[in-house]
């Protein structure tokens, strides 16, 4: 199948991905702990499986399909989870630039930190008094990045944290607001933005002001992905994660929801450089973190809405029952009547997402 084909035959599988999504959200109810998923959607379990073939595929098998990985999976391809696994990352403190926000709570510095040969923009935020304080790296939803601007996306989460006693490390990514470019493949596989937020959790570990054994990772729609991405490359990087709304665990259905009907182009050039998902599997599959959702070893709390109409609810369903198979200790909070952004329940869902972070960030 040639790469325009295999286009226009995802676009066609677009819609099934939120088919019945809608009906299945008004049976819902608010679940505090739910440990019992319902049944996923057929794109959201089929885009991990079939055995790896060809250049690029991971040599681990996909969790929740079979044994776990053992040991570090080999790297065939650069543009993989499993390139990221075999990199070492560090980083040293963040250059401030500006104080943009000075209160009684807390002090917010525009920055730059280093990510490997690039410097990435965001926003630091160190609560007022001595410290050392336990370390939040947060990781935004997709915004259009000629138009975003430094710190954008999570500002409400920024500001809760901070006041609630947490050094604060917002990433705007490569290619946005300040920071150096980024490529076409960086953007489409979110595998430069997951260096990103790796680097940034070192850079934020490097404040005097802030514990470095004491780190987290929030992640809001694509950074949801972001932040999976980040757990199965570096397990050992962060004591715990917050995935708010967040985009599938499957590459592929985030590329059948966005790339496909939104920039076929780019979906093109991937399917004509890298094969089809037919051809490929396992190369796709290598993208994928629930592939290797085993590494994971750090408790991961989710929240998502029952009227989520951009990343829906049966994709928070599969992830965490997936996680949980793979011997994750995933939470899934399920909100009845939230959209994508959140609106009543935000302030309960941050309630419980700094509980959750004092419970597993003690010193």
């Amino acid at each position: 199948m040639t790469p325009a084909r295999a286009v226009a035959a995802l676009a066609v599988c677009c819609a099934l991905v939120l088919g019945g999504c809608t009906d299945d959200a008004a049976k819902m109810r608010r679940t505090p702990s739910e440990t019992t998923p319902g049944t996923p959607s057929a794109s959201a379990t089929s885009s991990a499986s079939g055995a790896p073939s060809g250049e690029g595929a991971p040599s681990a098998t996909p969790s929740g399909g079979g044994a776990p990985a053992a040991g570090l999976p080999s790297v065939r391809s650069p543009y993989s989870l499993p390139a990221l696994m075999a990199e070492e990352f560090s980083s040293e403190r963040p250059r401030r630039l500006r104080v943009s926000v000075d209160d009684e709570a807390y002090t917010e510095w525009e920055v730059r930190y280093r990510s490997g040969d690039l410097r990435v923009s965001g926003v630091l935020l160190l609560p007022k008094g001595k410290g050392p304080f336990p370390g939040v790296v947060l990781n935004h939803g997709y915004i259009e990045p000629s138009v975003y601007v430094t710190g954008q996306g999570l500002s409400r989460e920024q500001d809760f944290l901070a006041r609630q006693g947490f050094a604060v490390l917002h990433t705007d990514y490569r290619g946005h607001a300040g920071s150096d470019p980024a490529s076409d493949l960086d953007r489409e596989t979110r595998l430069g933005y997951t260096r990103d937020a790796v680097n940034a959790v070192h850079a934020l570990a490097a404040e005097p002001k802030v514990d470095g054994d004491r780190m987290a990772m929030l992640g809001r729609s694509m950074g949801g992905g972001v932040t999976m991405n980040a757990l199965v490359a570096q397990p050992d990087l962060v004591d715990a994660a917050v995935l708010y709304a967040s985009v599938s665990s499957a590459y592929l259905d985030n590329l059948r929801r966005w790339t496909i009907p939104e920039r076929p182009e780019n979906a093109e050039r991937l399917f004509g450089r890298f094969g089809t998902p037919e051809r490929r599997p396992g190369f796709w599959a290598g993208l994928s973190p629930r592939t290797f959702f085993d590494r994971i070893d750090v408790p991961v709390l989710s929240h998502h809405g029952t009227l989520d109409d951009s990343c829906p609810l049966p994709w928070a369903r599969t992830t965490h029952r997936l996680m949980r198979e793979a011997g994750v200790r995933s939470r899934l909070e399920v909100y009845e009547g939230e959209q994508h952004a959140f609106g009543p329940q935000w302030t309960a869902s941050m309630e419980t997402t700094v509980r959750f972070l004092r419970r597993h960030l003690r010193g």
